[in-house]
């Protein structure tokens, strides 16, 4: 109901200036159209003021002519009258003596003031007017869309006056924020950098996967910058009409340069800055025109010196050449996912405002985490909120954590979707399967969590990280992964004689680092050479129709090489299947009755000692009396 009378109240507010318009026009025909008016000769003056009562009049003495201004009464209608007589003494005086019974009021022309009676004869036209322009001005806006349809080529960079964001609520990215931070002190104390001959960088781009902070870095560097700080989005820049985009660099400069020194943040700037004529039947004219007013504002005729512009983006292999070179984006910035420690650090930025509860490590919460951007760690910390308001609990456990960490890579659980006990036993082998492939297999990942509650497309998962985080990966590491993922397949053509599609992810991904290893590692017997472009992102104008680099008698050495990987690889997990087949079986009973084990209850399965866990429900409930009485962190 409240919201029902805010929308009256708004409706009635828009149509009030019409009103108020009407009601003015309505007063300016009244006032100025009287019900009744005549002009008299000095005959009929006589007359009319002899026979009819006259109520009130005026006498505008002249130098020449008089006149005569007045209302009389006509059968119960008031009505107006004027007329003119010379201004001799007789004339007057017998005006003035027959008007005496009546309002009379005698003016001096000579001395009345012409000015004031014109401003009252057009006041209410003046009001008219002005009302028009107050409409004219509320129906268009400043800020509106109709107002911006006049300025196409005005600037839509946003000045950033007070940012919340520091550079203590970014962590994992300690270089990242080195280098920002020396930009802003140049813009402080440029002196000292002027001093030792130091140019600083004209531009900044950050580069990196999704979600790894680059805009929030930028957010940061606005936070701890006491400059003017311009932030405006790729897209703004390009429109329908070639030329616009070109208008708005130029627009955007212009302002900064009034404020310098300040910095610029155009987000997503491949959006604008990708290459030209890349594309099929010629170029982007508006875009093209608009990247062209961007080269010549970062390094051209004219020095913007004092303006720092940083940039962000998720590809930088399609940005034009001319726009990375030196004097326009001087330094690239690599913000990559954060390691274990970054993680940790990350973690505990967004735990600040939650209820974590005690026991609650997040350090091994990193450890279970690894290629999790900052987004997806934020998220998963926002996920177990919501869980824990779901679940009545007072404080975030690992329970709600642990799920959190399921629902973002995989998806909720399909608590709906029931198994057979056919199809359930078999989940539970192939699962197994590559629970045994990670415990018993040198260089492969750690088991961290089996579980065969189906979730998003996948009827079970297996989360194995890294024992050690590396900068690379070596021969054995990638063989021990293919390894891994054949697992599955092995332990159903092992216990079932038979082989379902459950394992279809399995083989692409095996697949795909086979042949990475063959066309773009050199791990074959084909010899260290790159044979194609490998899985980097096509640029569809520029690569699709690059010319293969590779002969069919290369092309088909290429797939055997690739079939001799996964299928000794596949060879290798049946052995390794075959060898611990007893701590598999043992592994898949425990999945069918529990449906999740975690690497601690699997450690104590193969050594052969009892596992004695509570239910789903039963864990929410423990949960739930922990929280009362725990504490946050």
């Amino acid at each position: 109901m409240q919201n029902n009378n805010k929308n009256n109240n708004k409706r009635i507010l828009n149509y009030l200036p019409y009103l108020i318009v009407l009601v003015a026009v309505i007063s300016l025909f009244t006032l100025n159209q009287p019900a009744s008016s005549s002009t008299l000769t000095y005959d009929q003056l006589l007359g009319v003021i002899e026979t009819e009562k006259v109520s009130e009049s005026t006498l505008s003495i002249g130098s020449n002519v008089s006149t005569v201004k007045g209302v009389y009464e006509k059968e119960g209608k008031k009505v107006t009258f004027n007329s003119t007589l010379p201004s001799s003494e007789k004339e007057i005086s017998t005006v003035i003596d027959k008007l005496s019974r009546s309002k009379l009021t005698i003016v001096d022309a000579n001395a009345s003031n012409m000015f004031l009676e014109l401003l009252y004869s057009m006041l209410p036209l003046i009001v008219v007017v002005v009302m028009g322009i107050w409409m004219m001005n509320r129906m268009n806006g400043a800020g509106s869309a109709n107002a911006r349809a006049f300025d196409f080529g005005k600037s839509r960079a946003r000045l950033e006056n007070k940012s919340k964001v520091k550079f203590e609520d970014v962590a994992g990215c300690d270089e990242e924020k080195q280098e920002m931070a020396e930009i802003i002190d140049y813009l402080k104390y440029p002196s000292k950098f002027k001093k030792m001959g130091a140019r600083i960088p004209k531009g900044i781009l950050l580069c990196g996967p999704p979600g790894t902070g680059k805009t929030l870095l930028a957010k940061a560097v606005a936070g701890e910058a006491n400059v003017p700080f311009y932030s405006i989005s790729g897209s703004d820049f390009v429109e329908m009409f070639v030329g616009v985009g070109a208008s708005r660099v130029r627009d955007m400069f212009h302002q900064a340069q009034q404020t310098a020194p300040c910095m610029i943040f155009i987000d997503e700037i491949d959006a604008v800055g990708r290459q030209r004529g890349a594309g099929f039947g010629g170029g982007h004219d508006e875009r093209e025109q608009t990247l062209n007013q961007l080269l010549v504002e970062m390094d051209g005729m004219q020095d913007n010196s004092g303006i720092v512009v940083i940039a962000a983006t998720n590809r930088p292999d399609v940005l034009d050449p001319a726009l990375l070179r030196a004097g326009r984006f001087d330094r690239q910035i690599i913000v990559s996912l954060p390691d274990r420690k970054g993680r940790c650090a990350i973690l505990a930025v967004h735990a600040r405002n939650k209820q974590i509860s005690k026991d609650v490590d997040l350090d091994a919460l990193a450890k279970r985490t690894p290629g999790f951007s900052g987004a997806d760690l934020e998220n998963v910390l926002n996920e177990a909120a919501i869980l824990a308001v779901r679940d009545n609990v007072n404080q975030i456990g690992m329970v709600q954590i642990d799920e959190a960490i399921d629902r973002v890579m995989m998806g909720p659980a399909k608590t709906s979707r029931t198994y057979d006990e056919k199809t359930k036993k078999l989940v539970a082998y192939h699962e197994a399967g590559h629970a045994v492939i990670g415990l018993f297999l040198d260089n492969a990942q750690v088991v961290q969590k089996v579980t065969i509650i189906p979730r998003g497309q996948a009827g079970g998962y297996n989360l194995m990280t890294p024992k050690e985080e590396k900068m690379m990966n070596t021969k054995n590491d990638l063989l021990a992964t293919i390894t891994s993922f054949m697992g599955g397949r092995t332990a159903e053509e092992m216990f079932f004689d038979d082989v379902t599609t459950g394992a279809s992810n399995d083989i692409e991904r095996a697949t795909n680092i086979a042949k990475d290893m063959v066309t773009l590692y050199g791990m074959s017997d084909l010899g260290p050479i790159k044979y194609n472009a490998g899985s980097e992102n096509v640029f569809l104008g520029r690569d699709y129709n690059s010319p293969n680099n590779v002969s069919g008698q290369v092309a088909f050495e290429i797939d055997q090489e690739v079939r001799k990987i996964v299928n000794g690889c596949h060879d290798k997990a049946r052995k390794t299947l075959e060898a611990h087949r007893q701590e598999l079986i043992n592994i898949a009973e425990a999945l069918m009755e529990y449906e999740t084990l975690t690497s601690e209850e699997i450690e104590k399965i193969i050594h052969g000692e009892g596992l004695s866990k509570p239910t789903k429900d039963e864990a929410r409930e423990e949960a739930q009396k922990s929280s009362e009485t725990g504490e946050t962190v």
